[in-house]
């Protein structure tokens, strides 16, 4: 049951646990200076403090409408058990991965709580954790600050930069240069691929270019290459296709690699056999894909 209390009381620890959302707040400041606050905030009622854990956007937005009391519930009197409670009452939409992962890592640290305790109690499975644990440990403060923020897609890192980061020669600090410089930049998921693969697999030229803040001549650049291949006999034709198929699956496989779904002794004993005769091929692939992308930027 909710309790109205003083906005004054409520404690902000984690408000960098949530995503911001500017667009959203925006529209909801709106609605809430019509309508005011109808869904209570969330939070714990601690020894310490009344520490809140939902409702940030609302929280923000009633301190510049000058609403002194909101509607509140406690979701306990301590912290491990208020995050358990929200996560388990919380869908994926409510609360994004990224979330998940910062609650879930204070959970396991902090406060000390198995993997196993977490798991059974949020009714998730041991792997649902630890994939959520391990996401911001491959993650740089930096970029988590970004993400965090608001500023850059999720989406983009998490399914398009992170199969860059998996590739030979991609340093974390060059996944932290791109997020900066195209952070903030209200560019769509489209453009922000073209901008990825311009930055980790074309010239040095447009890796500069972006870096340098000139994204709408990088898009530019990258737009001109043309998606239709007229002008390409049947055998070009085939292979552009075949490059495109091949990128396609090495992007999947790169990211399934890591999936802690792969664990039974007959798959590995098959992967093994299939990745060994990959092998064997590589470094003559490497060297004649190095030499024809060579060729084909001098065309």
């Amino acid at each position: 049951m909710s309790e109205s209390v003083e906005l004054s009381s409520l404690n902000l620890r984690y408000e960098g646990h949530r995503q911001r959302d500017d667009a959203r707040e925006a529209r909801l400041l709106a609605s809430l200076a019509e309508r005011g606050i109808e869904e209570p905030l969330e939070g714990v009622d601690t020894a310490e403090a009344r520490f809140l854990l939902n409702g940030f956007k609302r929280y923000r937005s009633a301190k510049k409408l000058g609403i002194a009391s909101v509607p509140y519930v406690s979701l306990g009197l301590e912290e491990a058990t208020g995050i358990l409670s929200l996560m388990r009452g919380s869908t994926d939409k409510s609360l994004g991965i990224l979330e998940q992962a910062r609650f879930l890592v204070d959970l396991l640290t902090i406060h000390g709580l198995s993997l196993t305790e977490v798991a059974q109690t949020l009714s998730r499975s041991k792997a649902w954790v630890s994939l959520r644990r391990s996401l911001l440990e491959d993650m740089s403060p930096a970029v988590q600050q970004v993400l965090f923020r608001g500023t850059f897609p999720v989406y983009c890192y998490l399914y398009t930069l992170r199969s860059f980061r998996r590739m030979n020669g991609v340093k974390p600090d060059e996944i932290d240069r791109f997020v900066q410089a195209v952070a903030g930049q209200r560019l769509s998921v489209r453009e922000i691929e073209l901008l990825a693969q311009a930055y980790f697999r074309g010239p040095a030229s447009l890796r500069e270019a972006i870096e340098a803040g000139k994204l709408s001549w990088s898009l530019d650049q990258m737009k001109r290459v043309p998606e239709d291949r007229e002008g390409c006999n049947e055998f070009e034709r085939v292979l552009l296709g075949d490059l495109q198929i091949l990128q396609k699956y090495l992007q999947r496989v790169l990211v399934k690699f890591l999936d802690p779904r792969l664990k039974s002794r007959a798959f590995y004993a098959q992967a093994n056999l299939l990745t060994g005769a990959l092998l064997s091929k590589f470094d003559p692939f490497y060297e004649r894909l190095k030499a024809f992308h060579d060729r084909s930027g001098q065309a």
